[in-house]
């Protein structure tokens, strides 16, 4: 049960007050009005661009703190990283915030709250696999109404009144979907390990809803809840369709799932954000892997559809296209982010899809037929007992990986000679993951290695952060990180699954540093027109950690990054970059051509929630969620003096 609670209700909003007049953003994906950011990648499209250029190369270095929020007095346990990413439509932000996932209605130019939703979950918040705030909401309007659209953790969908935060009576049950109705449950399994961090995705008057479940990394079981994705009716809350990402018996792909394991795998769910071409009607799902992360010897066969692309029509669910991007995921290298849509210049009309491996898999966004060649290509099995593994991988031709994929002896530092016999001993325990699908291994294997090197990592790579991508010229902007995982399998005697994640293998270091060269954090610039990378950057400064280790006295290293994933943005004349996650309190404007650092702004924490932009009563402002250690996170605001 949900009860809902209004805060302030002298200051709701009046539309009527606030209405301006639309504009297109791309052919992709529309804005509400101009100047807003109305969806969590700034538009359907999930470009994270804006056209603004109130603030531009010549005066970015002059942005000043407009205004803080701080999320210290939203639950019981204020959150010190929070990621949430808030909507701007009309004057108003509409963002997630607090461990519970209150929704705030926040006045964009001052930030004041003006109306608050909190859930009361009780129990199911207490269940829930994914607490927190979540990464965003969804808006809907159709030129009357509108709506504010969340999922809770505790997994119910929820509309609200965009003026007033109260629930709308006519959609569900009194604004309400209990979204743990008509789920296909693991046989055997009595909890239900499913939710959502994300927002849901909104379109032609439809919301759709990815799942997610706990990480799998070591699952209870090779049973679990399945992932399908399934969508209403914006307005009343009718349930349209549902997509099985593990098929059925007689549907497409179930021969993919050896000895009948679709029956009983669960997870592949969509917990990454959706996008869409409202003009095709085909929404884009990033779907990711099966039941577990690292062991699929329960799960033999390619498993469609997981760790797949896949384009379904927004009203009726069906299937139009898809492209499995790894067969038999056991690295958990799932799809992570929104596909992008674009329309480029050259007249092609695609959909890329960035994932954790550091490729960009790029398709015709109509037929799926890709737009550079892709190679499939032979990869190594491994020797761990009952599993199954895929003889080839796709690779594509075009663009090249964007990080490094596969580790090699020349990847190993080598700033000194005894840095690189230091690298070169740590190694000695793990064999070494030359291929890109270099799979698995065991932690007491009978060659008494303890697991296999791997990059990127089951973070990336990329992730959720995406990328961004410029509609006039086609670039596209990745940020990544490298670094290297251990893939360690080892009995779980709490499970049935023979094999999962080892516990206390970790990554070798060399005297306290990474054992690969840097960059360990970068952003990559990519002409989607051609495929050809452009420029890349380290993504930060050296940090206090590596640039004073001792045993680096008297080298002169390279600008290295940092072991974290940018949050970018693009507008009409910059790229801004945050630090990510584990990253320091610096946001940058690079020139977008060259990825030259046009500003630096030094902020109150570290970008932990994606940088956005939106305009206002004629001014320009950047914003996004910052987080300091120790420290609840804050919502921050630039603009020009």
């Amino acid at each position: 049960m949900i009860r809902t609670k209004r805060l302030i209700s002298a200051l709701a909003l009046g539309a009527s007050a606030l209405m301006c007049t639309p504009l297109a953003i791309s052919q992709s994906g529309t804005s509400v009005y101009e100047g807003d950011w109305p969806d969590y990648n700034g538009n359907m499209a999930a470009q994270r661009y804006s056209p603004l250029d109130q603030i531009n190369a010549d005066n970015v270095e002059s942005l000043q703190l407009a205004w803080r929020f701080s999320t210290a007095n939203f639950g019981p346990n204020p959150e010190f990283n929070a990621t949430f990413t808030p909507l701007e439509v009309d004057g108003v932000l509409y963002t997630p915030v607090g461990a519970h996932r209150d929704i705030a209605a926040i006045d964009a130019t001052s930030g004041q709250l003006l109306w608050l939703w909190r859930p009361q979950e009780g129990e199911r918040y207490d269940a829930a696999p994914r607490k927190g705030s979540g990464r965003g909401v969804a808006f809907w309007s159709d030129g009357d109404k509108r709506r504010i659209l969340t999922i809770t953790p505790g997994f119910y969908l929820v509309s609200l009144d965009a003026d007033t935060g109260l629930p709308d009576p006519e959609f569900g049950n009194n604004g309400i979907i209990d979204m743990q109705e008509g789920l296909r449950l693991g046989p055997g399994r009595e909890d239900i390990d499913i939710g959502s961090s994300m927002p849901p995705f909104v379109m032609n008057n439809v919301v759709v809803v990815g799942p997610a479940m706990a990480v799998s990394m070591r699952p209870p079981s090779k049973a679990n809840v399945k992932g399908d994705v399934r969508a209403y009716d914006v307005r009343t809350g009718e349930h349209l369709w549902t997509f099985h990402t593990i098929p059925r018996p007689g549907e497409f792909g179930y021969d993919t799932w050896l000895n009948n394991s679709a029956d009983f795998t669960g997870n592949t769910g969509v917990w990454a954000p959706m996008s869409g071409d409202p003009e095709l009607g085909h929404v884009y799902l990033p779907v990711e892997a099966p039941t577990g992360d690292r062991f699929g010897g329960d799960r033999p066969g390619d498993n469609l559809f997981g760790t797949s692309l896949v384009a379904v029509d927004v009203n009726t669910g069906e299937r139009q296209w898809h492209y499995q991007i790894i067969r038999h995921d056991i690295w958990d290298w799932d799809n992570p982010a929104a596909p992008i849509l674009a329309d480029l210049p050259n007249g092609r009309k695609i959909v890329m899809q960035v994932t954790k491996q550091s490729y960009v898999y790029t398709f015709d966004r109509e037929t799926g037929e890709p737009i550079w060649p892709i190679e499939d290509l032979p990869v190594p099995a491994g020797d761990v007992p009952g599993e199954w593994y895929a003889a080839t991988q796709p690779f594509p031709t075009k663009p090249a990986g964007f990080d490094r994929q596969g580790i090699n002896i020349d990847d190993l530092i080598d700033f000194t000679p005894e840095l690189r016999e230091a690298a070169l001993e740590a190694i000695k325990p793990f064999r070494l993951g030359t291929n890109l699908y270099s799979p698995p291994s065991q932690k007491d294997a009978p060659d008494g290695t303890q697991g296999t090197l791997s990059l990127p990592s089951a973070t990336g790579g990329a992730n959720w952060e995406g990328a961004a991508m410029d509609p006039e010229t086609g670039m596209l902007y990745v940020p990544s990180r490298t670094v290297v995982a251990v893939l360690s399998v080892d009995k779980d005697p709490r499970s049935d699954i023979d094999f999962s994640m080892a516990l206390g293998v970790r990554p070798p270091r060399a005297e306290g540093l990474p054992i690969v060269k840097p960059p360990y954090g970068r952003i990559t610039a990519i002409d989607m027109n051609s495929g050809d990378h452009v420029w890349m950057i380290a993504n930060a400064d050296t940090p206090p950690n590596i640039a004073n280790n001792p045993a680096l006295e008297g080298v002169d290293l390279p600008r290295t990054g940092v072991e974290t994933r940018s949050g970018v943005l693009l507008t009409k004349t910059l790229l801004f970059a945050g630090e990510g996650t584990g990253g320091g309190p610096m946001l940058r404007a690079h020139d977008k051509e060259t990825g030259e650092i046009i500003a630096e702004i030094e902020m109150p924490g570290t970008q932990t929630g994606q940088p956005f932009t939106y305009e206002h009563n004629g001014k320009q402002y950047v914003a996004m969620v910052v987080s300091a250690r120790g420290q609840p996170s804050e919502l921050v605001a630039y603009a020009l003096p």
